[in-house]
């Protein structure tokens, strides 16, 4: 008969050595933070501490995270505003940190991106009927997160 993986509980001491390699692998929200010290059995007032020291020495910045999160997903998955703001709600991130992430942005990068995400699609998109392609290129930005006002501003341009 095998015997069931009990849940074992980590000392406050290991799970603030575990979460300070694990935060200075990469920048970590504090949901993520909270999530891992549970799953480590860590709790309660222990969980807390473990927090609150985590942040004292730095290891845990939600500004910090906010900031790289934004930079990242709109450099590497050109993802626009919109969906960085929504998954960092989703993260629990504060509305101040969430206005300085914006700001790692640049409104020119931002256009340029999203001009350069327009025409790779437009590469993709069989559509003999000029309505219909552009309808399809806008709808493809937006589900990327750049703004309706903003796409169809820069397809009637190009158009």
């Amino acid at each position: 008969m095998e015997k069931k993986p009990t849940k074992k509980y980590t000392s406050k001491a290991d799970a603030l050595v575990k979460l300070q390699r694990y935060c200075a692998y990469q920048d970590r929200c504090h949901q993520e933070v909270r999530s891992k010290l549970i799953e480590l059995g860590c709790y309660g007032h222990d969980l807390e501490e473990v927090m609150a020291s985590l942040i004292e020495e730095k290891f845990l910045d939600e500004e910090r995270f906010a900031r790289s999160f934004a930079r990242g997903k709109f450099r590497m998955k050109q993802w626009g505003r919109a969906r960085i703001v929504q998954e960092l709600k989703l993260r629990k991130i504060s509305d101040y940190c969430i206005r300085k992430a914006m700001e790692e942005i640049s409104e020119q990068d931002y256009q340029k991106t999203l001009k350069e995400v327009l025409e790779k699609r437009a590469t993709q998109i069989a559509e003999g009927d000029e309505f219909a392609r552009k309808g399809k290129l806008a709808q493809y930005a937006m589900s990327r997160g750049f703004e309706g006002e903003l796409v169809w501003q820069l397809l009637s341009v190009d158009g």
